[in-house]
């Protein structure tokens, strides 16, 4: 397990473009953290590296937003409003199984339907300073370990 701490957004975001100058079709990138705690910011970063000209929002209320602009399709997902259930009708496994690299916050709310391999990145506020966030890279795969390798240069 590897760590990055970064002291600001743009820090943030500087971790997400170089993932996303990384990523291939087909990627899962799974995005832990709290309320406030990066993980849209961090989307927005690979966004960017990805060529995608968008303002990158939180698909909070919409549960899934497509942006096809970049040189890879992003599938960019909250599904922290599945809490309760729904997952069944979305047809996930077509985004994870696709052209593009599906970002997933709140990922623990679908664990079921979620493959085998995957990255998952866990961000945690430093209580001591506001801005400051630690990312915890849990990659499931040979594939999502040599991404975090290449992270790491």
């Amino acid at each position: 397990m590897e760590s990055i701490t970064v002291t600001s957004p743009e820090g943030t975001m500087q971790v997400g473009a170089k993932l996303g100058q990384l990523v291939q079709p087909g990627d899962l990138i799974l995005l832990d953290g709290d309320l406030g705690a990066g993980k849209t910011t961090f989307t927005k970063g690979l966004a960017k590296s990805l060529g995608i000209p968008n303002n990158v929002k939180s698909p909070t209320f919409t549960l899934i937003r497509e942006y096809h602009q970049g040189r890879l399709p992003l599938y960019h997902m909250d599904v922290y409003r599945l809490e309760d259930g729904g997952t069944e009708d979305l047809g996930l496994d077509e985004y994870f199984d696709g052209d593009g690299v599906s970002v997933v916050e709140w990922s623990q709310f679908i664990a079921e339907l979620l493959p085998t391999t995957y990255l998952r990145i866990a961000i945690s506020r430093d209580t001591d300073a506001d801005d400051q966030r630690v990312m915890t890279f849990k990659p499931q795969g040979d594939h999502y370990q040599h991404l975090v390798d290449q992270l790491k240069e």
